[in-house]
């Protein structure tokens, strides 16, 4: 069986579309010889800046002979029939066999394929493959018409075996396949002629070409961490930066250099993100001191003064650039101290657009800091910190540094916080209001964090949720079930109990006032009964302006007006309306909380649901707890949630379901056949069976013990006294016939098992439960 090596030796690829381009050459291969008959037993791609390879064990050395037997139409079939069944198959007359079957006599033809050779198929699939490639951006160049990502220069296409190797004849674009490649562009730019992958390897590593990322990248950590202990010092961790530079060189060649004493007293993040954005560096640290003190690049080759010169240029530049950030910096500094401060930039955020449905930067900052202050009892916060830390949290959207760096925001607000004098509080808040981006950051757990954090979310939720620009499908362009899972995993993991529902609530009358107002901002209901039709108009400043009503009793239309109302209370009406048709008239439409509350909280159980999958609760189990009452406690749903899951792992709380369905069934037929409900209470003295009065203390028993424990939300203790039901339960239905002759006593033991449903689902709703 032959091996298989191919090479696309080009210009640079960029860094970042390297790793893709390898899956996808390995995945077109391989896909097109498998799809042609031609199977092998091992794959590996790889990558380096200048080329692409791919490497196949194994590989048949011919397709498949193939046999292929085709049903065609009856013998007595009309010539024409026959001849086109003969053309599509590919056969003669004489090759087709007449066979008897139970709807006739019928011809069949039987279409042999021979196997085709390996060079033929690998190089047809290989140059669809190079003609049809996916680079995300790809050039064409000379007279030619290939597009690739850069110049293509020279393609390998070789199979070997025990015999030797060949060169599979393949010419794309005027490039003719061959066996040779070429080493390091400057270390070793002459032509080398390989014999197979292993040959192929050796000698490109001869030829200063490390082909393996993961070896390139491996080999750049070991060095630049070695450089640095030797120091006294420590590399920074950057797996992105370690890949991106991995990609960008085929000989690395790690080089460590110092930080002009000018740029020391930047802020660490300052240093690193310049350093990374600009330059590609490593940042490396004093332990002792947490600065970042000296740089790491990786040069492409060795020099005969060991990189001297290369490290003088890249100080050289490293220079200016941090020249910038200290400008940048010290520019920031004068503003968050000046006497106006921080609110500076907020002011200025007036001038930039959140969304143009929900008004701007600075209005949604008001919004958070007046949601911050009512959340901060809840979460315990101090609420005018609260609102100080929402107010000043986004300031630095505004700042030089920010606009140079977006990916500090946040980071530079809690400097510059301190740097103002504000409290520790507000400093931190403004770093963690945006925590956590995602399922494996930390939450916030400070107070004031909290609150912000959970106001900046909220608010994004509710606003989007307002003007109807929900998560479809795959698409979330605003990021809408990050801010869900933050909000869950904020609220959980500090076990806080919040009410999401009237905080919701909250928010959107909020956005009502502050976005409705307005003039020509009108709110309209219309709705029908048995006696006509009635409308109510209500203005955004004035509340009820005027209402009208069709009463078809009367035969007449009154038309009335009543006293303009403040606004939260012409809202409150409005919302209490059962309309069949609600809306606003203006620019913009904003959906009222009647439609927000309910369609947010649903989202946000979904969204629970995907939390509590990773951690192993069944979806079953969250649907009974969301059933109860206090679903909008996401802390509270998730420990009952918890309980359960726990329970029904037990032999006692899965055999409880079972007869708690059977229970239930029971009930729900009897209450349907005799068209009344059976909650009336069960009395013991009509029992006549020691298993019915054992259930009857039993019921007594738990409902004393749940009772309480629900009460303070010990759900583990109201489970373990529900799941200790389960023996009373199976002893009853093992004793007792419930449709007893005796009406009397059928009603009574249906009572008992109307009891039986009352109690268990006061834990959670086990109707739901599956199996």
């Amino acid at each position: 069986m032959p091996d298989l090596l191919i090479e696309l030796f080009s210009e640079e690829i960029p860094a970042r579309m390297q790793k893709r381009a390898a899956a996808d050459l390995q995945k077109l291969v391989t896909d097109g010889l498998v799809e042609a008959g031609l199977t092998y037993a091992h794959a590996a791609a790889f990558s380096t800046p200048r080329r692409l390879t791919l490497a196949l064990e194994g590989m048949l050395d011919a397709s498949p002979r193939t046999v292929e037997e085709r049903k065609g139409p009856k013998a007595d079939a009309p010539e024409k029939a026959i001849e086109g069944f003969l053309r599509g198959a590919g056969v003669t007359r004489d090759q087709l066999e007449e066979r008897e079957t139970p709807k006739g006599n019928i011809l069949f033809a039987r279409i042999e394929k021979p196997g085709r050779p390996a060079a033929d198929i690998v190089a047809e699939v290989l140059e669809q493959a190079i003609r049809n490639f996916p680079w995300p951006k790809s050039m064409r160049w000379g007279n030619g018409t290939l597009k690739w990502v850069r110049p293509l220069h020279s393609i390998i296409c070789l199979m070997s075996d025990e015999g030797g190797a060949t060169v599979v004849p393949l010419e794309v674009d005027g490039i003719t396949a061959g066996n040779s490649t070429r080493g390091h562009r400057f270390l070793a730019p002459d032509a080398i002629t390989v014999a197979g992958f292993e040959d192929y390897e050796a000698k490109l590593k001869r030829a200063f070409v490390v082909l393996n990322p993961q070896e390139r990248a491996d080999a750049i950590w070991h060095d630049a961490t070695n450089a640095a202990f030797a120091a006294g010092m420590e590399v920074v961790e950057d797996a992105g930066l370690l890949a991106e530079v991995a990609g960008l060189v085929e000989w690395p060649v790690v080089l460590m250099g110092p930080i002009a004493d000018d740029f020391l007293d930047l802020p660490p993040e300052v240093l690193q993100t310049s350093m990374r954005e600009h330059q590609k560096f490593f940042s490396v640290k004093n332990p002792k001191t947490g600065r970042i003190e000296k740089f790491i690049t990786v040069a492409n080759r060795t020099t005969a003064d060991e990189g001297a010169t290369i490290l003088a240029g890249n100080e050289k530049v490293l220079s200016a650039r941090l020249s910038d950030a200290k400008f940048f910096w010290e520019n920031d500094l004068r503003v968050a101290t000046s006497e106006k401060g921080m609110e500076t930039w907020v002011d200025n955020l007036s001038n930039v657009t959140f969304h143009n449905k929900l008004g701007t930067q600075a209005e949604l900052i008001d919004r958070m800091a007046t949601l911050a202050r009512e959340l901060a009892p809840m979460v315990g916060a101090d609420p005018n910190e609260a609102y100080e830390a929402a107010r000043l949290a986004k300031a630095d959207l505004s700042s030089e540094m920010v606009y140079e760096f977006p990916e500090l925001q946040g980071l530079m607000g809690s400097y510059y916080a301190r740097a103002a004098g504000r409290s520790d509080a507000v400093a931190v808040a403004a770093k963690e209001h945006y925590a956590p981006l995602g399922p494996s950051d930390d939450v916030p757990t400070a107070p004031v964090s909290v609150a912000v954090a959970l106001a900046e979310k909220i608010d994004k939720l509710t606003g989007f949720w307002a003007i109807d620009e929900k998560p479809t499908g795959s698409k979330d362009p605003f990021a809408l079930r990050r801010a869900a899972l933050g909000v869950i995993r904020v609220l959980v993991e500090n076990g806080l109990s919040v009410p999401v529902e009237s905080i919701v609530r909250a928010a959107v009358a909020r956005l009502h006032q502050k976005i409705g107002a307005g003039a020509g901002w009108v709110y309209w209901a219309k709705w029908n009964d048995p006696y006509g039709t009635h409308r109510v108009i209500v203005s955004s400043e004035t509340s009820i302006a005027w209402a009208e009503s069709r009463d078809s009793r009367n035969d007449f239309a009154t038309y009335y007006e009543k006293q303009p109302l403040p606004f939260k209370e012409g809202m409150d009406l409005f919302e209490k309306l059962e309309s069949t048709e609600i809306g606003r008239i203006g620019p913009n439409k904003l959906q009222t909380s009647s439609w927000v509350v309910p369609d947010l909280l649903s989202f946000l159980h979904d969204r629970l649901k995907v939390y509590l999958k990773d951690q192993g609760i069944r979806h079953d189990v969250i649907d009974a707890c969301i059933a109860m009452p206090g679903n909008d406690d996401l802390t509270l749903l998730v420990k009952r949630a918890k309980a359960l899951s726990e329970t029904l792992k037990t032999d006692d709380g899965e055999n409880l379901i079972q007869g708690f369905k059977r229970a239930n069934n029971i009930l729900t037929q009897a209450e349907e056949a005799d068209g009344v409900e059976y909650s009336f209470g069960a009395d013991i003295k009509y029992a006549e069976d020691d298993a019915e009065r054992a259930l009857f203390a039993a019921l007594d028993q738990a409902e004393a013990q749940i009772k309480p424990a629900m009460e303070a939300q010990d759900f583990a203790a109201a489970m373990s006294a529900m799941a200790a039901l389960r023996g009373p339960i199976d002893a009853f239905f093992d004793a007792v016939q419930v449709n007893s002759d005796n009406g009397m006593v059928r009603r009574n033991r249906l009572n008992l098992l109307s009891r039986i449903r009352s109690i268990c689902t006061s834990v959670a709703d086990l109707t739901k439960i599956e199996g």
